[in-house]
């Protein structure tokens, strides 16, 4: 049986593709020392996946920014505002689309998560009558190099309909569906001199189905892929659900292999066994991408043992359910873990070694590898730790009346105004720029370099600090910074029971952006107050309300690597419980305005529809049990960020958060038009500039979306804030973005007032 993954990460084990990113932005590394770094790290990760004793290793998965972006200028679909670039240098040009320019004053493209992960794509941006001029296509090279090497190359690429179906339409983008078959055409047949299977992703085929002038050419548009193939195979690669009614579609693409994710898609396994066409093998996706626990032999083996029974070894393959891009890359980095923690880990490196390991186990009878992984399994059930009665019986005793506030939100809106805000207040999401300075207090801190005294001496200057900026830029409602704080979910696992943490288990989020997710491993409680200390000092300094600021339930969740044995709505339950405490305890500590952030809740959600309903469910039961416990004056805010919202709103207004603040920038506001459509309630901060752009806009620029904004959202209930947090920013271009965006929040209300 054959056998392979999907794709590795790019970043390296130590950040390594990160570090040479920041500095050549910063013009300290030039174009071919960064291509030269990124050739070492392609062929580190091409040996891990060899040694392991995988047939084939990947290219095409390693990109300096994003795979679709690659495919957007690989097919050349240029926006025309980045015309001006086309005398620069191609990096220049490929960097600038997707952080866009600021010296020329340039927008970047749109950001949104990659399906229900927390993986950031650029999302194309597809004008029909704009004319592409392909360009260079670096997994050609990539898959010579590797061919070069000694490797056996599986190139693989994102499918045509995945990348329209994700694209952003400016007219009727799947007329370009022609020219976008010629281009993958013209790529297969260049391919297959190199190599003899190339992966083809159509993830899309797990979510809904197609629509019908994309569904009624699948079949066509795969004919001629295949025709283009002639001299090599092509693995049709879907993930992240199961096919659904797409199956069918799957099926009449006649490609020489599927590939099917069953760590999410084991229900319709069978159905696919029985319709899989003769000419076609299965490749299993036995050992799960998104997480970072061992995979269970024993299950993995008898449904190896099915598929070879129903279609015979020679047209079955093994592989991961996804790419390994969402795991962390190497296992034996990690040295403080607790060792009955280690013992069920699996990080990228151990995962491709897992897949090998199944085969062996399947074809040779290794009888040793699978007594050792079931072990690991009944030890697991016997720590102390990963259950706790209390929290369990806490959970059960949640009752309906937990999950609503004490009053609608109308009256709840009166009881706030005693807040005492202006029109059109002005505030941030919460953190602002974590500097070198704090990185380093926190750092010798960590190190047992200065003492716990010394340390908070430190953050709360650098809290002051923040502050005082806030007081001299005139915001309305302040935060504190966050500059004790490392990572949004890292900060609360560390004092929340049942998570543990890794060293250097990094997963890129977006570019050169990392986050490191805690590790959920038992039963969530709360051990302490969280936030009180750090939230009521930043208070005792200024007069402006100063938001509490938390993140919640169903983002700690998402963000993290969940247990899996038990399941993610009831851990979920569990994490609410312990925010709702922290809640009760700011309003207790006089707070008045309480922030938990969901950036996660779109990402989350399940790709069919019957499935996001159930999600949706029990996500929003969370939000409004760890929010709903506090008194009318006490003004909740959420925030949601790179997501679409628009199919979700419902969901959104049954938080019923007071104010919920959303990325809009990038989009110009388009996502407020369900908004509108929906007579959403509640108040609503759309973000009014990008921050992950380190362009900083003009106040002319914020005011007229500003303008737009308010086409959708009364005056009375739009509140002005950035699209996220400031912490990946520096001072400099934070603080003149901020003070154009409180210029143009007071220019607007002076027209307000004057048309009145």
């Amino acid at each position: 049986m054959l056998t392979h993954i999907l794709g590795f990460p790019s970043i390296g084990k130590n950040r390594e593709l990160k570090q040479a990113l920041e500095s050549f932005w910063k013009g300290e590394l030039s174009d071919e020392t960064l291509i030269s770094k990124s050739d070492d790290l392609k062929k580190r990760h091409w040996d891990i996946q060899k040694n392991a004793g995988l047939d084939y290793v990947v290219t095409g998965d390693f990109s300096l920014y994003d795979r679709m972006h690659d495919l957007t200028f690989a097919i050349g679909a240029i926006p025309l505002r980045f015309a001006p670039l086309a005398d620069g240098g191609i990096l220049e040009r490929y960097f600038a689309m997707a952080r866009g320019d600021a010296k020329r004053n340039v927008a970047a493209m749109e950001m949104t998560k990659w399906f229900d992960t927390n993986y950031h794509y650029i999302a194309p941006e597809i004008d029909g009558a704009a004319q592409w001029t392909p360009s260079k296509r670096p997994i050609v090279d990539d898959t010579r190099f590797a061919r070069s090497l000694g490797f056996n190359p599986k190139p693989a690429l994102i499918g045509p309909f995945t990348y329209l179906a994700l694209a952003k339409d400016g007219g009727d983008k799947y007329s370009k569906l022609d020219s976008l078959a010629e281009f993958y055409v013209d790529l297969i047949k260049e391919l297959s001199n190199i190599s003899d299977l190339i992966q083809i992703e159509e993830p899309i085929l797990c979510a809904e189905l197609l629509p019908n002038e994309a569904a009624e050419r699948f079949g066509e548009i795969y004919a001629a892929l295949n025709a283009a193939a002639d001299k090599t195979k092509l693995a049709l690669t879907t993930y992240f659900g199961s096919l659904g009614r797409n199956l069918d579609l799957a099926a009449q693409s006649n490609c020489a292999l599927l590939h099917i994710d069953l760590f999410r898609g084991e229900a319709q396994f069978d159905e696919i066994l029985a319709s899989l066409p003769n000419e076609t093998s299965l490749s299993l996706g036995l050992v799960n991408g998104r997480n970072i626990w061992k995979t269970d032999y024993a299950k993995a083996l008898k449904l190896i043992e099915k598929a070879v029974l129903k279609l015979g070894a020679n047209r079955v393959a093994l592989g991961s359910s996804c790419s390994l891009a969402h795991s962390p890359v190497d296992l034996n980095e990690e040295n403080a873990l607790p060792k009955s923690v280690k013992d069920r880990m699996a990080f990228a490196a151990q995962k491709c070694a897992e897949i090998a390991e199944l085969r062996d186990i399947f074809e040779r009878g290794d009888k040793a590898a699978l007594a050792a992984n079931q072990a690991v399994f009944e030890n697991a059930a016997k720590e102390a730790d990963i259950y706790n009665v209390s929290v369990r019986e806490r959970a059960a005793k949640v009752t309906p009346d937990m999950l609503e506030r004490k009053s609608p939100y109308a009256k709840r809106r009166e009881a706030q105004k005693t807040l005492n805000l202006p029109l059109l207040p002005t505030t941030t999401i919460g953190s602002f720029p974590q500097t070198a300075a704090i990185r380093k207090v926190r750092l010798t801190y960590k190190k047992g370099e200065i003492s716990e005294a010394e340390y908070v001496a430190a953050i709360k200057r650098e809290t002051k600090d923040c502050v005082d900026k806030q007081e001299r830029l005139g915001l309305d409602v302040f935060a504190h910074g966050e500059s004790e704080r490392n990572d949004m979910v890292e900060y609360f696992g560390q004092q929340l029971g049942g998570f543990c943490f890794t060293q250097n288990g990094w997963v890129q989020s977006y570019g050169s952006r990392c986050v490191k997710p805690p590790v959920i491993y038992g039963d969530v409680y709360r051990k302490a107050p969280m936030t009180i200390n750090w939230i009521t000092y930043a208070q005792s300094l200024t007069k402006k309300p100063m938001k509490g600021m938390l993140t919640g339930p169903i983002t700690i969740l998402c963000w993290s690597f969940v247990r899996e044995d038990l399941g993610r709505s009831e851990v979920c339950k569990q994490i609410a419980l312990a925010i709702r405490d922290e809640v009760l305890d700011l309003e207790k500590a006089g707070v008045k305005i309480i922030q938990i952030d969901e950036a996660a809740l779109r990402e989350g959600m399940p790709l069919k529809a019957i499935d996001a309903q159930i999600y949706l469910k029990w996500a929003t039961d969370s939000f409004r049990l760890a929010s709903s416990g506090v008194k009318n004056e006490t003004q909740i805010h959420t925030h949601m960020c790179y997501s679409e919202f628009n199919s979700i709103l419902e969901w959104i207004a049954k938080m019923d958060a007071d104010v919920v603040s959303i990325e809009s920038s990038r989009s110009k506001m388009s996502l407020l038009d369900a908004f509108e459509k929906r007579e959403y309630q509640n108040e609503v901060g759309p973000g009014v500039y990008d921050i992950h752009s380190p362009r900083v806009p003009s106040t002319g620029e914020i005011a007229e979306l500003i303008r737009k904004a308010l086409r959708y959202i009364p005056k009375d209930r739009l509140w002005i804030n950035p699209d996220c947090g400031l912490k990946t920013r520096g001072w400099d271009e934070a603080y003149q973005s901020l003070e154009n965006m409180v210029a143009a929040a007071k220019q607007t209300r002076e027209e307000l007032s004057a048309n009145r």
